[in-house]
């Protein structure tokens, strides 16, 4: 597959922590299914040296760039270095995924289709054709709950609103209020798409199946849980009263 000329550059951007197991297979992936996309590896200083494989990889490969921070600095955070990555550098998409296959590749042309007429897109598991494999009760549960407050309080058009694997059109992004976000964990997904709203963006979604890591463990924890939820409920609250968490007036 060769880009047209009118090909959109396409960025994108994993976040990693200790993803050492999954960082080479996952961009070859990314390059085999996009093989014109570019790849951004932003790492918090993972001592399993995923760091270090990323910078070998980006040697051996032009399509693959690589940021280093100094330590765990929070996904939320991480992402949004991958959003101001992709303005800086000229790209007209970014696409934000987990770096462990629980968001598989192959989902990544649907993605960039629906970019067409939308200016976010989502990789949802709650519209039909998605899903999720070998979560327990408990959490879809807290994932069903922690959607459908988000959904009501920031009156969100969309039904898989946490998922953390999107496609953002960047000239949208550059309209969209990123200097005074709250969320630097979990709840930045849900606060990422309300600005996006008030931005006016068009969010559309597009179903994938959600799969448990291939290697490494998982970096959430109840605390980290705990503190997205206060945050969703500082944006949300005031948001379904017609404001917004600073205070103004909200759309």
């Amino acid at each position: 597959m060769t880009p047209a000329a009118a090909e959109p550059r396409v960025l994108v951007a994993l976040a990693t922590y200790n993803e050492r197991e999954n960082l080479a297979p996952l961009v070859r992936d990314i390059r085999a299914v996009l093989p014109y996309a570019h790849v951004l590896v932003t790492d918090d200083n993972s001592p399993d040296g995923t760091g270090q494989l990323a910078d070998q990889l980006a040697a051996a490969d032009p399509h693959v760039h690589v940021q280093h921070r100094t330590g765990k600095l929070g996904l939320g955070t991480a992402i949004l270095a991958g959003m101001r990555y992709a303005m800086e550098h000229g790209y007209d998409q970014v696409v934000s995924m987990d770096a462990d296959f629980s968001h598989h590749p192959r989902y990544l042309p649907a993605l960039l289709a629906g970019i067409q007429r939308h200016d976010v897109m989502l990789g949802s598991r709650y519209v039909p054709g998605g899903g999720t494999l070998n979560w327990p009760l408990s959490r879809r549960l807290i994932s069903a709950g922690v959607n459908a407050v988000s959904r009501v309080l920031m009156r969100l058009p969309a039904r898989d609103t946490s998922g953390g694997f999107r496609c953002y059109r960047v000239a949208k992004l550059r309209e969209t209020r990123l200097d005074d976000l709250l969320s630097t964990g979990y709840s930045f997904q849900e606060e990422m798409l309300y600005r996006c709203r008030r931005a006016g963006c068009r969010i559309g979604e597009t179903p994938i199946v959600f799969e448990d890591r291939r290697a490494g463990s998982s970096k959430a924890d109840l605390r980290e849980a705990a503190r997205s939820m206060a945050v969703i409920l500082r944006v949300g609250i005031p948001a379904f009263f017609g404001w917004d968490a600073i205070g103004e007036k909200a759309r």
